[in-house]
Formats: C-alpha cells, structure tokens, sequence
C-alpha cells in the first residue's frame, strides 16, 4: 500500500488530495501547523505543529519519520499575498521565497532518508511561475517564488535521477479555495486533484522535471 506525505493539508488542494489517496486506499501522512475539523475527520495520520519554514520543526518532523518509506511527497504548502509595483513589501516578498520555494526544498532534503527508488516527489506550484506565460505582471512576490521553485524542481530532477526518483512541477490551475478568494470561474478542488493525481500517477524518470498544468498540458517555463 503506497504511502504519500502532503504538506498544506488542513484545506483547500491539500485536503483534497488526503481525501482522495485516501478513498483509492493509499496511506496518508497529513503535515500541517493547525488540523482543520475536516482533516481530522479523514481519520489519517497527522503529523501537526509543523511550520516548514522552522529549522526546529523540520528536525522534528524528519524524527517522527524516522524509518517510514514514503512512496509519494506532494509539496502543497504555500501563500500568495498581493505586491504591485506601487506597494512593494520586502518581508512579504521574503515570507513568500521562504515558504514557496525555500521551505519545500529543505523538506525534500529532511526527508531523503525516507525516500526509495520509485518515490515521487510533487511540487504544487502555479502558472503565475511561469516566465514566458506571464502577460499581465505584478503578484511580485509569488510570481518571482514560483518561478524559484520551478528552478529547484528541476535540479532535484536532475540530482535525484540517479535514485531513481522522479519529480513533477504542477500546476492545478484556477481552483476555487480561499487563496484565491473561491473565485467563482474556478474549478473544484476535486476535479483539480483528480488531474494533479493523474499527472503524478503517469510521472516516470523519463517524464521527470516537466511542468505540467492538471489538465496534462505542457507549460511553458
């Protein structure tokens, strides 16, 4: 029975991913700082009180785990918060680097041990990362961390391939959670997990380092 550790789980694309491996039979190992009442409910394992962005915390967490293979490692946690050129933050351009792009790299590197030949690794990140796709500017802060974290997406393809593990940058597109206010043109978190699911299910070390959007789309860097 394949085992999958989800980071953002207590809402939004990360609860649905634990809904849905879990319903398919898979284990779940549910990282978050605070469960949400739904998470809870799911009845997986919760590995809570974890801020990724704390060296503390990831030492923890990689102790709680010590000796459990994982089999899959979907890296969901993120923010977005607005900067416009008119009302530039430096600490909210750095709060996102460190979460979006700095945390899920040092979680990779924490849980190596935990990591076989055939393991996964899904990094959630977005098409607002995408430097040839961007046509509308501004979202300084999310677009430049995304844009990171496709970088280090693709040096662990790179230096994990002699491991024999592959990795997926995906995109779940326009999804309705709170990050984006439930923006009502969005889809549901269920059909983007069910994309998502079916990109990581088809990765291979062939395929590793590809950008994907959920659709199975292609995108551009």
């Amino acid at each position: 029975m394949p085992t999958f550790l989800v980071t953002g789980s207590n809402r939004g694309i990360g609860l649905e991913y634990c809904r849905q491996l879990q319903a398919r039979g898979d284990q779940v190992i549910a990282v978050c700082r605070t469960p949400s009442p739904e998470l809870e409910a799911l009845g997986v394992r919760l590995e809570a009180g974890i801020e990724l962005t704390a060296e503390a915390d990831l030492d923890a967490l990689q102790q709680r785990l010590a000796g459990q293979p994982l089999d899959g490692v979907i890296l969901n946690a993120g923010i977005l918060e607005a900067n416009r050129l008119e009302n530039l933050d430096s600490e909210s351009l750095r709060r996102q680097f460190e979460v979006n792009a700095l945390a899920p790299l040092r979680l990779v590197a924490a849980l190596l041990p935990n990591l076989q030949p055939g393991s996964k690794l899904a990094l959630m990140t977005s098409r607002m990362g995408s430097i040839d796709d961007n046509s509308s500017g501004s979202s300084y802060g999310y677009r430049m961390s995304k844009v990171a974290l496709n970088m280090a997406g693709r040096s662990l393809a790179i230096d994990l391939r002699p491991r024999c593990i592959a990795v997926a940058l995906l995109h779940p597109g326009l999804v309705r959670t709170r990050m984006v206010n439930f923006n009502p043109q969005g889809i549901s978190p269920e059909e983007a997990v069910r994309g998502l699911l079916a990109r990581i299910d088809a990765l291979t070390l062939e395929t590793s380092g590809t950008f994907w959007h959920a659709n199975g789309e292609v995108l551009p860097w």
